[in-house]
């Protein structure tokens, strides 16, 4: 499995060709939407912002949605992943979330998945970076995982090409 680091941002999504889903993590308090969501949201003209205000999908902790890009990013699937509330996220909730995103990723037998790894005040570069290794790439069954990250996230998370 490989495993690539990509920027945060409208060119980090763009840069994502080959990929078959994307996995974003949101909490019931991430309002407005920041990092990815936002982007990804911006570029879907609010239909997460829409979808969270009827209620439909809260990020509540466990909550799942399935979106469409319709075409306007470079993967057709966009799975939503409730995470709670950012602010008791710590590196437990984080592995826990990690790992039910791997299962259900590999039930929808996606290939090549592209995710940020929620972070916040309680989970530093280093957990995340030991969540994915420890909880997300064993349980993940496709071939590629593109993280975005920032920097210093990249640099723990980005390993050489296996074959």
């Amino acid at each position: 499995m490989s495993v690539s680091a990509h920027d945060i941002g409208l060119d980090g999504l763009d840069s994502l060709a080959g990929v078959d889903a994307l996995c974003l993590f949101v909490a019931e308090d991430d309002r407005p939407l920041s990092g990815t969501a936002g982007y990804v949201d911006w570029r879907l003209c609010g239909a997460l912002s829409r979808v969270l205000q009827q209620g439909f999908f809260q990020g509540a902790k466990a909550d799942w949605l399935l979106l469409p890009s319709d075409g306007r990013m470079p993967f057709p699937r966009i799975f939503a992943v409730g995470l709670g509330r950012r602010k008791t996220l710590d590196a437990g909730s984080l592995a826990e979330a990690l790992a039910d995103a791997a299962r259900v990723l590999t039930k929808a037998k996606v290939e090549s998945v592209a995710l940020e790894i929620p972070g916040g005040d309680r989970v530093d570069e280093a957990a995340q970076a030991a969540a994915l290794r420890e909880h997300f790439l064993p349980g993940f069954k496709g071939k590629n995982v593109a993280v975005l990250a920032d920097k210093a996230l990249a640099k723990l998370v980005a390993t050489p090409r296996k074959s």
